[in-house]
């Protein structure tokens, strides 16, 4: 089965744990090549392997549908980097969780509803956990704040997403995206210096870290959000902050806190109460 002929609710589900199986190989190679080295074989191969697959036509692109690929990509390299910079410095689950939080406030925000308050103060209540209220927490308040930054830009990316999935194919927009995600992606990861530690196992590496995390999720969002709206794909997403904490313990053999663990269970209820309201809310109209 072709990756756009799966149906948008599976291909969703099916992106989440390809991007989280990805992060997971991704950190074990931080060593070597570090985050942002990482993050450029990855953004830099996945835009190759599109754009030979999916071979876009360039000059059928308008002026509009260009300006929006550039922001597209941008935005896509500056989340990657971002995240991977996080994650070097906190656990793939605790990273995911706090760059849940643009998402979650995408898929809240135009609401005005009372009882969507209360998603609101849950995903609150599970940032107040993770937050380092004591010296003595072992919260990297850097590292943290680069997963916020994440969100921000996901965030971003599931609103141009959703506009450029209505005007292009989906297949078509990621793989000219990706090249632009590469002028904020490769660069970062020259100027970190790591490249020369590149080899045949790393760039295998690479190309597993590039297929998971990038070809494979980004053409099954695209698709997907060609079919539902950005507010529903931000909802859906609500398993991520979960997929992110098991991959890690069971890969990266990261144990979190009873509270991490805590401020998981709020934000991912969060997400899926404000999945239910919806829900109920399209079937009463």
């Amino acid at each position: 089965m072709k990756l756009k002929n799966i149906p948008p609710i599976p291909a969703v589900l099916l992106a989440i744990i390809s991007v989280q199986g990805g992060a997971a190989i991704a950190k074990s190679i931080f060593p070597v090549m570090g985050a942002s080295g990482t993050v450029a074989l990855r953004i830099g191969i996945s835009a190759i392997i599109l754009f030979t697959i999916n071979r876009p036509k360039l000059k059928d692109i308008s002026g509009k549908q260009w300006k929006l690929i550039f922001w597209y990509g941008i935005i896509l390299g500056a989340m990657n980097t971002s995240f991977y910079l996080s994650l070097s410095r906190i656990p793939l689950g605790l990273a995911v969780t706090l760059e849940f939080i643009g998402p979650l406030l995408l898929a809240i925000s135009t609401s005005r509803k009372a009882l969507d308050f209360i998603w609101v103060l849950l995903a609150a209540a599970g940032i107040a956990l993770i937050a380092p209220w004591s010296g003595a927490s072992n919260i990297d308040l850097i590292g943290a704040a680069l997963a916020l930054l994440a969100g921000g830009f996901w965030a971003g990316y599931i609103v141009l997403g959703g506009k450029l999935s209505q005007t292009m194919d989906g297949s078509q927009a990621v793989s000219v995206g990706l090249l632009f995600a590469s002028l904020i992606a490769v660069p970062a990861g020259i100027i970190e210096g790591n490249f020369a530690n590149l080899n045949a196992n790393m760039l295998l590496h690479g190309l597993g870290i590039a297929l998971l995390s990038s070809a494979i999720p980004y053409t099954l969002e695209m698709n997907a959000l060609k079919h539902i709206p950005a507010k529903t794909f931000s909802i859906l997403m609500s398993l991520e902050p979960a997929a992110a904490a098991v991959c890690g313990l069971l890969f990266l053999r990261e144990h979190l806190s009873i509270h991490e663990w805590a401020a998981i269970a709020l934000i991912v209820g969060a997400s899926t109460g404000s999945t239910l309201t919806k829900n109920k809310q399209a079937k009463s109209h």
